[in-house]
């Protein structure tokens, strides 16, 4: 009956040397939890700040003050504009056909002035 009752003892106290491991490991990863969600909500609100920095930095008057001093850029106007003509290339021994020369005409790509097209 001794033998019984000092495994039983042996059983008792390696269970409850389990249970306090286990609660010690319960207790380390709720923290590493908690800490990883409070990480978590500060990237949040500095991912939200950078987005505010960013939408100010792309006001366009903010992108034409920069053009304009960095970059010594100007509007545009007639006098600064250049325009390119295209000039088909002479044709060989035969005038082009009516239909040939409306396609030409239509093709002539028109003058490029700046901005979108």
């Amino acid at each position: 009956m001794m033998r019984v009752n000092f495994l039983l003892l042996l059983a008792v106290m390696g269970s409850a040397l389990f249970l306090v491991h286990v609660q010690y490991d319960s207790r380390r990863l709720f923290t590493e939890l908690d800490k990883s969600a409070a990480e978590g909500r500060q990237l949040s609100i500095e991912y939200e700040r950078l987005q505010v920095d960013k939408r100010a930095q792309a006001t366009p008057a903010r992108v034409e003050k920069i053009a304009r001093e960095k970059l010594q850029m100007r509007q545009v106007g007639p006098a600064i504009t250049q325009y390119v003509n295209y000039s088909a290339p002479a044709a060989a021994a035969t005038p082009p056909s009516s239909a040939a020369a409306a396609r030409a005409q239509r093709a002539e790509p028109k003058p490029f002035v700046g901005g979108n097209p």
